[in-house]
């Protein structure tokens, strides 16, 4: 009885987790329908739940809007996490001073909260390796983020990903235009 018990949870944890799922990648795919400049500048905003104004952003904004679609705040995650583990994340980027206005858009430090907090998955040349949710990283200049979404790239076992390079949030066929440096399921 208690196995029973034990796998009607796991079958109704494994539900939720994909209806959450489902909820960032919607939320990510309406990103690319609003206008959205694409602007780096430091801007002071509120901790925690602060965002940038919504018609501007990066890519890690991206990531960051698309999780608080499920109440995530990864402004607040990364923060503590970065309070706790320093060391950990001045491997990447050095940090001198935590501001809550900033560390979690950059690349370097989601990359690394993703790595210690979510499931680190291969990076490999195969599309179908990469799953609706997942998220990857390309090495570029100073990073690159974006989400893999659920709508195939026609004629490929590869997904489409919602990433913002330049031009506000899009959704394209970009998985292996840069090399990947990380690939996660959050």
């Amino acid at each position: 009885m208690k196995k029973l018990i034990l796998l009607g949870l796991v079958f109704v944890l494994c539900a939720f987790t994909s209806s959450q799922t489902q909820k960032v990648i919607d939320h990510a795919k309406w990103q690319t329908t609003q206008f959205v400049m694409y602007d780096g500048d430091y801007i002071r905003i509120p901790y925690p739940n602060g965002d940038v104004p919504a018609d501007i952003g990066v890519c890690t904004d991206v990531i960051i809007r698309a999780y608080r679609a499920i109440n995530i705040d990864l402004q607040k995650l990364i923060h503590e996490d970065m309070v706790s583990n320093r060391a950990v994340y001045n491997k990447r980027y050095y940090t001198k001073i935590l501001d809550t206005s900033i560390d979690h858009r950059r690349t370097q430090n989601q990359e690394t909260f993703f790595s210690r907090h979510g499931t680190k998955l291969a990076v490999t040349n195969k599309g179908s390796d990469y799953k609706p949710g997942d998220l990857v990283f390309w090495d570029m200049s100073a990073g690159h983020v974006g989400i893999v979404v659920d709508l195939k790239v026609e004629g490929t076992d590869r997904y489409e990903v919602v990433h913002n390079i330049s031009g506000g949030p899009e959704m394209e066929d970009c998985l292996f235009r840069y090399d990947i440096s990380g690939h996660y399921k959050y």
